[in-house]
C-alpha cells in the first residue's frame, strides 16, 4: 500500500489495527506476570520459579538483533506473524505443566522466542504507519497502550486464578493472541521500496561508528538499570518504611507516564531528541534522590507520578534517537538494538542495586541509582552526537 506517511495521517485504520494487535499481546504476557503463584505449594526452590519466569526476557534479548535486520528487508507484519504464531503454539502447553521441571522452563523460552520477535515487529509497523515527523508520538502512544495492558493484566490475571484456575489465565491468554493475530493480519503494512530497504549484511558497525553506538548503549543500559531499582524494588522499600500501601504507587507511574506520551508525547519531534533525553535523565536522576528521602505517603505517591513523568519523556526520545542515529531503513535494527539493551539494563541493574542494598539500605541504593544515570546523561550529552532527523515523505 502507499505510505500514509505523505498524507499526514496519524489513527489510520491500519495504525490502529496494529496498536491494538500491540495491545492485545501485551495483555496476553502480561497475565503471565502472576504465573509464580502457579509454583505456590509445589516443592520447588524460589531460585528455580525466577529462572523460569527469567528465562523469558533471556530469549527474546537473544533474537532480537536477528529479526530486527529481517524486519527491515521484510517487513514487519509477517515477523509480527511468526512471533504471534510461536507464542500462540506454545501457550496450550502450559496445561501440560505439572511441576517446576524442564516443560515449563522450555515453554517460558519459546514464549520468550515469540515475545521477542513479535513486540519489535509490532512497534515498527505501528511506527512506519505514522508520518515520519511524529515518530516519537507514534512509538510513544505504542508504549502508553503497553502500559495499560501492563496495569490491567495482572489484575484480571488474578481475577482468573481465583474465580476458574490457571487453566482460564492460559485461555484468555491465547484468546488475546489470537486478537492480536487477527489485528495484524487486517493491517496492511507500509510497503518500503528498494531504496527504503537496507543492504543485505548491514550490522550496527557498517551503520554507525563505534563511539556512538557505545554511547547509546550505555545511555539504554543505564536507562534499564535504574528502572529494576524502581520496579523492583519499590515494593520492599515502602514496607520497610511502614507505609501502609505500595500498589497505588505503580498506578500513579503509569497514570503519570501513559499522559505524558498522549500529551507531549511527541516533543522531541519538535524540539530534537537530545534536548528531551537530557532533562527527563535529570528528571529521572532527582527522582532517585526524591525517593531516597521518602518518609510519608503523600511524598511517596509523588515520587511515582515523577518517575512517571520522565519514563514517559525518554523512552520515545531515546528509542527515535537511535533509529535517526541509524537511519530509517535500519528501524527494526534499532528498535532491537535499543529493547535488548534496555532488557539487559533491567537484567545487570537488578542485582546490581540489590547489593548495595545489601550492603547500604535501599536509601542508599537509591542515591547510587540517581547518580549512575546522572553521570551517565552527563557523558551522553557531552559526547553523543545530534542525529540528523528524517525528513517527512
Amino acid at each position: 500500500m502507499e505510505s500514509e506517511t505523505s498524507q499526514g495521517s496519524f489513527f489510520s485504520r491500519d495504525f490502529v489495527l496494529s496498536l491494538a494487535g500491540y495491545f492485545f499481546l501485551y495483555m496476553s504476557i502480561s497475565l503471565f506476570y502472576i504465573y509464580p503463584l502457579f509454583f505456590k505449594g509445589l516443592p520447588v526452590r524460589q531460585g528455580r520459579v525466577g529462572m523460569i519466569m527469567g528465562i523469558t526476557s533471556i530469549t527474546a534479548i537473544a533474537v532480537r538483533p536477528f529479526f530486527g535486520t529481517l524486519i527491515d528487508r521484510r517487513g514487519g507484519k509477517k515477523i509480527s506473524l511468526l512471533g504471534l504464531g510461536l507464542m500462540a503454539a506454545s501457550i496450550p502447553l502450559f496445561h501440560l505443566v505439572h511441576d517446576a521441571g524442564l516443560l515449563p522452563l522450555a515453554l517460558r523460552a519459546l514464549t520468550g522466542v515469540g515475545w521477542g520477535i513479535s513486540m519489535t515487529a509490532t512497534i515498527a509497523v505501528c511506527s512506519d504507519l505514522a508520518p515520519v515527523q511524529k515518530m516519537a508520538q507514534s512509538i510513544g502512544i505504542v508504549g502508553a497502550a503497553g502500559l495499560v495492558a501492563n496495569a490491567f493484566g495482572p489484575l484480571l490475571g488474578e481475577e482468573l486464578i481465583n474465580r476458574w484456575g490457571f487453566g482460564a489465565l492460559f485461555n484468555v491468554s491465547l484468546g488475546f493472541l489470537l486478537l492480536s493475530l487477527g489485528c495484524m493480519a487486517a493491517a496492511r503494512e507500509t510497503i518500503r521500496c528498494a531504496d527504503e530497504r537496507p543492504a543485505r549484511g548491514a550490522g550496527l558497525l557498517k551503520v554507525v561508528t563505534l563511539g556512538p553506538l557505545v554511547l547509546m548503549g550505555m545511555m539504554t543500559i543505564s536507562h534499564g538499570a535504574v528502572r529494576s531499582s524502581v520496579l523492583y524494588f519499590i515494593a520492599l522499600f515502602g514496607k520497610s518504611i511502614g507505609l501502609p500501601r505500595v500498589g497505588p504507587f505503580f498506578l500513579v507511574f503509569s497514570g503519570a507516564a501513559i499522559m505524558t506520551r498522549l500529551w507531549i508525547g511527541d516533543i522531541s519531534d519538535r524540539i530534537g531528541r537530545k534536548q528531551v533525553i537530557f532533562p527527563a535523565a535529570l528528571i529521572i536522576a532527582f527522582n532517585l534522590l526524591v525517593i531516597s528521602q521518602v518518609r510519608s505517603f503523600p511524598l511517596f505517591l509523588l515520587s511515582g507520578f515523577i518517575a512517571g513523568f520522565g519514563q514517559g519523556l525518554i523512552f520515545p526520545a531515546l528509542s527515535t534517537y537511535i533509529i535517526d542515529s541509524l537511519g530509517l531503513v535500519n528501524k527494526g535494527l534499532a528498535l532491537s538494538y535499543y529493547l535488548s539493551l534496555f532488557d539487559v539494563g533491567m537484567a545487570l541493574g537488578a542485582p546490581l542495586f540489590g547489593w548495595v542494598s545489601d550492603l547500604g539500605g535501599y536509601r542508599t541504593m537509591y542515591i547510587a541509582a540517581g547518580t549512575f544515570i546522572f553521570a551517565a546523561s552527563v557523558l551522553f550529552q557531552l559526547k553523543a552526537p545530534v542525529p540528523r532527523a528524517p525528513a517527512p515523505s
